[in-house]
């Protein structure tokens, strides 16, 4: 398979997840899709530096981060360096994405809005996607005990959310 094909091919196996991941974290629709985009042209710019050191799919996810990462600090730099952060955009889903969640998953995605961005990454990462505390280490660019203690809080700050919202954190979370 050439370049292209195999790119392709990733994007078949690993688009709407990196879409997803980045769309938690810029909050905002079609800027998500931009820059699901630009992390696959990325991926194919430095296709040849993919050592296989990790899976295609935690690579993928690292171009992800980082090209949301950059996105942010360029739109709100003095913001970014003062780790402050704008009132929080509209994050309701669309019509069609709010038909296709459950209940629990509903109140799941509104909760998770609420929390700290980086609780709600490991959180993405770790429970929603999967990863290894490895792998999202290797996403994220944290040590694996940051991943581990931020996932503990994190999860600890998602209940509270969910039970402030009168949610039992069992039913959702399990």
């Amino acid at each position: 398979m050439d370049t292209q094909e195999t790119i392709s091919q990733w994007y078949n196996d690993y688009g709407e997840s990196v879409f997803t991941f980045i769309l938690m974290i810029v909050k905002d629709y079609q800027q998500a899709e931009d820059l699901t985009q630009e992390t696959f042209v990325k991926a194919y710019r430095k296709h040849h530096t993919f050592t296989q050191k990790s899976t295609i799919k935690t690579w993928l996810f690292s171009i992800a981060q980082n090209t949301a990462k950059d996105y942010l600090r360029k739109k709100n730099p003095l913001l970014h360096y003062l780790r402050l952060s704008l009132h929080e955009r509209d994050v309701t889903p669309l019509p069609h994405q709010l038909v296709e969640m459950n209940e629990d998953e509903v109140k799941l995605y509104h909760s998770l809005q609420r929390i700290k961005p980086n609780y709600r990454q490991v959180i993405v990462l770790r429970k929603l996607k999967e990863f290894s505390t490895k792998e999202t280490a290797e996403i994220l660019g944290w040590s694996e005990s940051k991943v581990k203690s931020s996932l503990q809080r994190g999860l600890q700050a998602l209940k509270n959310e969910l039970i402030k919202g009168g949610f039992e954190y069992e039913e959702i979370i399990g």
